[in-house]
């Protein structure tokens, strides 16, 4: 048979499998098949490694024909001559492949067994290692490998410790369009960080709209207000602030640029939506004498103001459609424009429509309260309450705790 024909007949297989009732069944038959030909493919690799048939098509290595003749990347490339190398070590895996039990990527976790746990170690507990390749996702075996390599190889560990707090470094560097965040942390550290942000960054409901990015970064944010806002223990407890430095004429004109201290020039948007909401001391400069402004008291919504916006508007974003949870209260009127901090100018907001609000894409009438998009037109598809409803002026007939 010419591999022209077992193409053929391969792709007749695969095309019976539409046919199959449930498609359930038909999944499982095509991984199992897929698994077989990856195993074939491994095996035939290393097979051709061996014969040196490459060379007489005019290829210096397996990998180059690979890359060439199949059009694969050269990952896939690589992964075919280290699993045809193991599939050849261990028989018992190669049967198992061949029968469509395991994938090549569970294949890798074992050619990683055979180099760094040894193939002493690796043969003696194959029997238990087949048994979670076969009924456990790559990653299970995995797992499984390193606890035996940190099992054969203890002092490791602790080197491998030593090492990763000889590399300890944070940097953060201010770039164009933000700020960049690079740097290693050894395994306490970095165990501590991971738990503290999939804690912040967990979903708000089943329905929470944000990306597992976007709840990221509003976890970090959530975290770095709680800090600033309580003070740090080396400043005495004096809550630390940020620079801005900016002329007194841009927030009305919505024109010009600040300079936020530790990164440089900002754009006017970015500025408006700092003084909104953000833990700063805005500095104004303006004027033939140079008076230095560092802004009111009273800018941020108090905690009983910020409990009665909650509960107005049941804890979710105000935009119409977005049912994210509030993080931001917004002055409707903007607080540079001179708008006051009562509880009838405020507003709850996500930090995604926040953005939205000082980058101009959504507007809020300060009048009526509709939210429209930059040409003044209703956001379309929005919730009927969310679209037209006014924001009541007085908080829920609720009580509210005392401020504490």
């Amino acid at each position: 048979m010419s591999s022209g024909d077992l193409a053929q007949r391969l792709r007749e297989t695969a095309a019976l499998l539409e046919a199959f009732a449930p498609s359930t069944d038909a999944l499982r038959a095509l991984e199992e098949v897929r698994n077989a030909v990856d195993a074939a493919q491994a095996q035939l690799t290393a097979e051709m490694s061996e014969t040196l048939e490459h060379e007489g098509e005019g290829y210096s290595s397996v990998k180059a024909w690979l890359r060439d003749q199949l059009r694969v990347s050269s990952r896939r490339a690589s992964e075919l001559v280290r699993s045809g190398v193991t599939l050849k070590q261990i028989p018992e895996a190669a049967e198992l492949a061949s029968a469509g039990g395991m994938s090549l990527e569970h294949v890798k976790h074992l050619s990683y067994a055979v180099t760094h746990v040894g193939p002493g170690h690796t043969r003696d507990l194959l029997p238990e290692l087949l048994d979670v390749a076969s009924s456990h996702e790559p990653a299970a075996l995995r797992q499984v490998v390193r606890a035996l390599r940190d099992a054969v190889y203890p002092d490791e560990l602790d080197q491998a410790w030593i090492d990763g707090m000889a590399r300890e470094d944070i940097q953060v560097n201010p770039v164009p369009d933000g700020v960049h965040i690079n740097g290693f942390l050894n395994s306490t550290t970095g165990a501590k960080l991971t738990a503290l942000l999939q804690s912040l960054s967990a979903p708000s409901g089943a329905d929470d709209p944000r990306t597992s990015a976007q709840r990221r970064v509003d976890g970090l944010e959530r975290l770095l207000d709680s800090v600033l806002e309580s003070g740090l223990p080396c400043d005495k407890g004096v809550r630390p602030h940020l620079a801005l430095t900016i002329d007194a004429s841009t927030l009305m004109d919505d024109a010009g640029s600040g300079e936020l201290v530790g990164f440089g020039t900002i754009g006017i948007r970015q500025l408006q939506e700092m003084i909104c909401e953000a833990d700063i001391t805005p500095i104004a400069v303006g004027g033939k004498d140079g008076v230095l402004d560092v802004g009111r008291s009273s800018r941020l919504a108090t905690p009983r103001q910020r409990t009665a916006v909650l509960a107005r508007q049941g804890h979710q974003c105000a935009s119409p459609g977005c049912r994210a949870p509030v993080v931001h209260i917004h002055h409707i009127i903007w607080w540079s424009r001179g708008g006051p901090t009562n509880l009838a100018n405020l507003i709850g907001l996500c930090p995604r429509c926040h953005r939205a609000v000082h980058a101009g894409s959504l507007v809020i009438d300060p009048t009526t309260h509709e939210f429209t998009d930059r040409h003044g037109r209703l956001l379309p598809g929005a919730d009927p309450r969310h679209r037209r409803r006014r924001l009541p002026t007085h908080p829920p007939a609720t009580r509210l705790p005392r401020a504490g």
